[in-house]
């Protein structure tokens, strides 16, 4: 009985870390393209993103660190768009979030502590600590990718290119990568129980 009460409570806490971290940009995609008005668009993205934080934790009683960071970020680059009525600002808040992402990531395969350690830990039972490390240097890694072809294409296309290539290029980047790092996790010690929700990349 317990085996098939805990599978329900996995797919769930699955669909609402996916309801979570892709809820807010969906929101922002369509208030865009009904609109047209970027500053209207930024202003709903940040309402959708401190519903998904209130909605983290009045579910979890959490809040992931990954997830507060974001929300900071949305705050600040939003809230200059909104302020400056500026695209630029919300355009390279990915950028930015990228690569403070991959320096922390960085620092901490410098120092020797995987900082993704330190955040997933327990989601992600049984990895060696060599897993931990190549996870961490994958992800930096990937995050200065995605920070160089963020600024790329922002800076070359137009906004709506733009936020199609968020949702057709990043988004899918982003978790096609995450798939990709499964089968070197298992060979690091990671159950298979937990490799689909390994196959979710990290909240941001």
């Amino acid at each position: 009985m317990s085996g098939a009460t805990s599978a329900p409570e996995r797919e769930a806490g699955s669909g609402l870390k996916l309801l979570i971290d892709l809820g807010p940009l969906v929101v922002y995609l369509s208030a865009w393209w009904l609109t047209k008005d970027v500053v209207r668009a930024t202003a709903i993205f940040m309402g959708a993103t401190f519903v998904a934080i209130a909605a983290s934790w009045i579910r979890t009683r959490r809040i992931s660190p990954m997830l507060l960071f974001s929300g900071v970020m949305v705050a600040v680059f939003g809230g200059l768009t909104v302020w400056l009525h500026d695209a630029t600002f919300i355009k390279m808040k990915p950028t930015v979030y990228y690569l403070m992402v991959a320096g922390i990531l960085g620092f901490g395969l410098y120092t020797d502590r995987p900082t993704l350690k330190l955040v997933l830990g327990q989601a992600y039972p049984g990895l060696t600590d060599l897993g931990w490390t190549k996870l961490t240097r994958n992800w930096a890694i990937f995050f200065v990718a995605m920070a160089v072809a963020n600024e790329l294409v922002w800076r070359s296309t137009s906004m709506e290119f733009w936020l199609g290539y968020k949702l057709w290029g990043a988004l899918p980047a982003t978790i096609l990568f995450a798939i990709a790092n499964v089968p070197m996790l298992m060979r690091h010690g990671l159950n298979s129980e937990t490799a689909e929700d390994a196959a979710l990349p990290p909240q941001g």
